[in-house]
């Protein structure tokens, strides 16, 4: 298998130029194109993702620890098909409408700025992460761990408080709204 480390790769584009099958560690992908590949078993260790396309990729036990993704377009990723040992994951201003990460383990993740429209948190762990002025439209939780969470400057969010463990989690004024939605009530602001 391929071992690739301190690498940048720029301007790659997967459906010209298939990223080989391996272990990428301590590289950087910047304005890259891998929307629609397959990065089956590829492992990606303290691996930053810049302004990048990887919408639709295939992440079948695919390893992703220590990985940073800044500007990037991820629209439905399977994140919950990824290898589940140390994964660790940070998003900062992206774009991850329809994503899941159904039953991960995603302690302490960040996501500033980042638009996440419908993507699927059930029975995720997403203890002391911090959602910094996410958008979080019709996005799921559902028997999800919350608790110590970070929401203060997320929004539209709807979290059902009775499905959710949400103990010390961190809501502002404004956005304990998403906590009422179940009850189908009009609150004037």
């Amino acid at each position: 298998m391929l071992y690739q480390q301190d690498q940048t790769f720029d301007k790659l584009n997967h459906s010209i130029t298939p990223l080989a099958k391996g272990e990428y560690e301590k590289c950087v992908f910047k304005n890259s194109d891998l929307s629609n590949s397959d990065l089956t078993e590829f492992k990606f260790i303290d691996c930053q993702f810049i302004a990048c396309n990887v919408s639709l990729a295939k992440l079948l036990r695919t390893t992703l620890r220590d990985v940073t993704f800044k500007e990037c377009k991820l629209l439905g990723l399977h994140f919950d098909k990824c290898n589940e040992f140390g994964l660790s994951l940070g998003f900062e201003d992206c774009n991850l409408n329809h994503s899941s990460f159904y039953k991960t383990k995603i302690k302490k993740t960040v996501f500033k700025n980042t638009q996440l429209h419908e993507v699927d948190f059930t029975e995720c762990d997403l203890s002391v992460a911090v959602f910094d002025n996410c958008d979080l439209l019709h996005a799921k939780f559902d028997n999800t761990l919350l608790e110590k969470t970070d929401l203060r400057s997320a929004f539209n969010y709807s979290i059902n408080p009775d499905s959710n463990r949400i103990k010390k989690a961190r809501f502002s004024l404004s956005g304990v709204i998403g906590l009422l939605d179940k009850y189908d009530i009009d609150i004037e602001r």
